[in-house]
């Protein structure tokens, strides 16, 4: 791969990383979204950078369609849904932000470690970019956990599954096709039963923090 597609990979890792950064930071739940859809363009832009760098044509479907699902039509759903159930602050997490701030590096830490072993063996595109892959999967699994609301939470597992497809494109040079059609389309549908399952938990509890459903199980 050229010098130049390698340094804008290496960049879209680095700017992935800050935004998930940011999103742990971020306590309104609509510039949440407006987040995610950045990393959607970012990893769109990586997956065309691969595709020009490649050879490999199919990887501008994968672009089209990470474009088309990542930074518009799951953002409009989002939105959509934080409209509807008037959900546009998420006041309340499990830590304080700059504690968020302080175990998210140390989990970056932990990824690269984790990704060592892995990388030896691999590319030096690999070694640069997997554990910066890995952090952000595991920064957006801390946002799942430290936070209250239902939808900040799929937000969380939708940046974890962003973090996991950059994975795929930039140490691999993408998956096949039809197995990422596949994933989106689970994830849109995923996204559409959530929906419906806030309208629930709204309309009985006129709340969506998850503590809620405890009452649920003792009913």
């Amino acid at each position: 791969m050229a010098p130049l597609s390698t340094q804008l990979i290496h960049l879209c890792a680095a700017l992935l990383l800050l935004l998930a950064f940011a999103m742990l930071a971020q306590r309104r739940v609509a510039n949440l979204v407006g987040l995610f859809a950045a990393q959607g363009l970012i990893l769109a832009a990586c997956a065309a950078v691969v595709a020009a760098s490649t050879g490999q044509t199919e990887l501008y479907e994968s672009a089209a369609l990470t474009l088309l699902l990542k930074v518009l039509v799951l953002p409009w759903v989002l939105r959509l849904l934080i409209r509807r159930l008037d959900a546009q602050w998420d006041t309340e997490t499990l830590l304080r932000i700059p504690t968020m701030q302080i175990v998210g590096i140390l989990l970056v830490m932990f990824a690269f470690v984790l990704a060592q072993p892995i990388s030896r063996y691999a590319g030096a595109l690999t070694r640069g970019t997997l554990g910066i892959a890995l952090a952000v999967v595991f920064l957006a699994l801390l946002m799942m956990i430290v936070r209250r609301t239902a939808i900040a939470q799929v937000i969380g597992f939708l940046a974890m599954e962003n973090g996991l497809l950059f994975a795929a494109t930039s140490a691999t040079y993408g998956m096949p096709m039809v197995v990422e059609l596949g994933i989106g389309l689970d994830v849109l549908v995923g996204v559409f039963v959530l929906g419906i399952f806030f309208f629930q938990i709204r309309e009985q509890f006129d709340s969506l923090e998850l503590r809620h459903l405890e009452n649920l199980k003792d009913e």
